[in-house]
């Protein structure tokens, strides 16, 4: 997966998807991030495989309603990802190794979007006193980037379990640094000696 970062295997099908134009991908995972990858894939690619290691979708039933319409999409069940291999010059994915039920299974493709969840890197506030979600997201107050505790601001994956972008991320970072300054300034005036 590593290896072919950047080179058919991707964690976003928005950004990448028209690199696999009537090409053949397969997305993995089985929740509402999955198959809302997968129905989008269906714009540009010519085969979509949907990979879920379990025999159902944990995603909403509208959404899989709009996924099994699809003629496009093939789902495959109990089945895991074991390899993923390609070409090394040009560096690019040709297929993957497919651990299921019935042994290994080989699956030849252009292209592997990764949708199994994210988990935010959150660990080190578990006891911290910040408030975070089931999740482990910090949760901030609707439209700011402030927390439960007075000063302490929080952007970017660690809050946001939506859009998890690069351009959402320095968003957020850039109105925590103004939510930041603003309280310093204003901390800074309530606590300045008077004239």
């Amino acid at each position: 997966e590593k290896f072919f970062q950047g080179y058919g295997v991707s964690g976003c099908a928005t950004c990448d998807g028209f690199f696999f134009k009537n090409k053949k991908v397969a997305v993995v995972g089985g929740g509402n991030t999955a198959v809302e990858e997968a129905i989008y894939l269906t714009n540009h690619a010519s085969e979509v495989y949907l990979i879920h290691r379990k025999g159902s979708l944990r995603a909403e039933k509208i959404l899989q309603d709009r996924l099994f319409c699809n003629p496009k999409v093939k789902p495959i069940w109990n089945a895991q990802v074991k390899e993923i291999f390609g070409t090394s010059e040009p560096k690019s994915v040709t297929g993957v190794v497919l651990s299921t039920p019935n042994g290994e299974e080989k699956l030849e493709l252009d292209g592997i979007f990764i949708a199994i969840g994210h988990k935010p890197s959150t660990e080190i506030f578990k006891n911290s006193g910040l408030e975070l979600d089931g999740e482990g997201y910090i949760i901030t107050k609707s439209g700011t980037t402030k927390t439960n505790i007075e000063g302490v601001f929080a952007a970017g994956d660690v809050q946001d379990k939506i859009y998890r972008q690069a351009v959402t991320a320095a968003g957020t970072g850039c109105m925590a640094a103004l939510d930041a300054q603003k309280f310093l300034e204003s901390h800074h005036e309530s606590h300045s000696p008077t004239a």
